[in-house]
């Protein structure tokens, strides 16, 4: 009688151990809330008091008013915006095609074997790591008319000095000349990547049918290596079209308005004209810009085919 009462004591003891106690439920909302009023800080609200301050007339000084849609009919009539508009469409255009075209033929070369390949891939990306402001301030020394390097270095095939950034007509080439710079390491170590990843079966299959080095390239290294420079093409796009620093520690915008982009007519109407109501507009407008050349580069990038896939 003592051993049931004492199994039975024991399975009861047992049973309430193993129920579950309400207060002991866990409850991430501690966690969770600490980042919703740090993404709420940082993201929502500068948003939020941007479209605020787009509808209001705003400057510096004086007093501010509603008004309503005026800063983005302005922006219509603005020959200025839509100039800037197509030097941000020239200046990325350029900056996309440059440094994805020199990085595939980059990462093409340096897919293949030869002595001290290593050593030669790490001096290509040095470019990469540099800050912006420090690129642009060297450049701007190489790209001086007169004690400039470059024009130093085209005296000796024959070329008279350039203007490069102090020309209208050349600067923005100017300007993409150093984003390609940069970048095109980037390009490079995307595309490899992609070639890594890229079976020799087809090609042993093609040398014996007896194709050439370019039909290799079109017909099997091109679209297996597409998917890859798709997404270089899309983080050039994104990141070229957003340019600032570069833009403004070299030229600022000048000579005149020459290489003004978006970025740098909304730095300057917001905080050197402080008409805050209009460059919030502005900063909208280029907001949705964004987004949209965003969404058909992802669409795009949907379409592109991964090898895998194809073979499968």
């Amino acid at each position: 009688m003592a051993s049931v009462s004492i199994e039975n004591t024991t399975t009861t003891d047992v049973k309430k151990r193993s129920k579950p106690r309400r207060g002991l439920v866990p409850n991430y909302w501690p966690f969770v809330i600490p980042a919703l009023v740090v993404i709420a800080a940082v993201i929502v609200f500068p948003w939020v008091f941007t479209l605020w301050m787009s509808v209001n007339s705003w400057t510096l000084g004086q007093s501010q008013s509603f008004a309503g849609f005026a800063n983005y009919a302005r922006l219509a009539t603005d020959l200025r915006f839509w100039e800037a508009l197509w030097h941000t469409v020239f200046y990325t255009g350029l900056s996309v095609i440059a440094p994805v075209f020199l990085g595939m033929l980059a990462a093409l070369i340096f897919d293949a074997q030869f002595p001290l390949r290593g050593l030669l891939r790490g001096i290509f990306v040095m470019p990469m790591m540099a800050t912006p402001v420090a690129i642009a301030l060297v450049w701007t020394m190489m790209f001086h008319p007169q004690l400039g390097v470059l024009n130093y270095l085209l005296s000796f095939i024959g070329i008279g000095p350039q203007e490069w950034i102090y020309n209208q007509i050349s600067v923005i080439p100017s300007l993409v000349l150093v984003e390609t710079w940069q970048w095109t390491p980037l390009v490079m170590l995307i595309v490899l990547g992609g070639l890594a990843a890229v079976p020799r079966e087809p090609y042993e299959s093609a040398e014996i049918d007896g194709a050439n080095v370019w039909q290799k390239f079109r017909y099997l290294t091109l679209p297996m290596i597409a998917p890859f420079l798709m997404i270089a093409v899309i983080i050039r796009s994104i990141d070229a079209v957003k340019s600032f620093d570069i833009i403004y520690a070299m030229t600022q915008g000048g000579p005149g308005t020459a290489s003004e982009t978006i970025n740098i007519y909304l730095y300057n109407t917001a905080f050197s004209y402080y008409d805050i109501g209009y460059g919030s507009a502005m900063a909208v407008v280029f907001f949705i810009l964004i987004v949209a050349l965003s969404f058909v580069l992802l669409m795009a990038r949907q379409r592109a085919n991964w090898s895998d896939t194809e073979t499968r």
